[in-house]
């Protein structure tokens, strides 16, 4: 298979150092950079030429989700596996339908990790067990935790850049749409959450857990 390049993008740099030095001792595991955005990867990656990208998949900016659409637009061939704190919906689904060929949560050790590279490296999909159990039992739990999980790729995308800070004018200069299509994104995600605002969105999000308030663990 020969060595497989790597490039970790992740907005807090102990994280990347750290997930960089934990694969330190994998002889076919190479990091070839670091990103600390999703617009910092999208300019790596045409001069890094990676085989895998580790992507988190809250940031600010345009986020984990649609920088990872990106990055396949640019490298059709390149596999990324999404990293997050969240272990729950509708963070699997929403980016592995964008086409991560994997997800791992913050908590996989060295060993998970590295497993899940060179396995998408040889073409598979990885989905940690524990992630897996949750992906099948959202399958027979339809009740009001997959609230979020009625929205589409897009529509999740854009909840994500207005939980990250992003403005609508932002948000529409980020996905390259003009501000009266954000409009009619955002009327449809307010109505399909039962929100009147970006507050009560707020709110929603960190009921449903799709945003935590805590600092994050460095």
């Amino acid at each position: 298979m020969g060595v497989i390049r790597v490039l970790i993008v992740d907005d807090h740099e102990l994280v990347r150092i750290g997930t960089s030095r934990l694969l330190d001792d994998q002889d076919d595991i190479q990091i070839v950079g670091e990103a600390g955005s999703g617009e910092e990867a999208l300019h790596k990656i045409e001069s890094l030429n990676p085989d895998v990208i580790l992507m988190d998949v809250e940031m600010p900016g345009m986020g984990g989700i649609e920088a990872t659409r990106r990055c396949l637009q640019l490298r059709p061939r390149v596999k990324v596996i999404a990293v997050t704190v969240h272990d729950r919906e509708p963070f699997p689904s929403q980016i592995l339908k964008t086409g991560a060929a994997g997800y791992l949560t913050k908590r996989a050790n060295a060993g998970e990790i590295a497993t899940a590279i060179r396995a998408v490296t040889a073409g598979q999909r990885y989905i940690s067990d524990e992630i897996a159990r949750k992906l099948a039992l959202t399958h027979f739990n339809h009740d009001e935790e997959d609230l979020f999980g009625t929205l589409s790729k897009r529509e999740m995308q854009i909840v994500m850049m207005t939980l990250n800070g992003l403005s609508p004018t932002e948000v529409a200069e980020a996905l390259h749409l003009s501000p009266k299509t954000i409009s009619s994104y955002r009327h449809r995600i307010f109505e399909k959450l039962g929100a009147r605002n970006d507050v009560g969105l707020l709110k929603l999000a960190v009921q449903h857990g799709v945003l935590t308030l805590e600092a994050p663990a460095l």
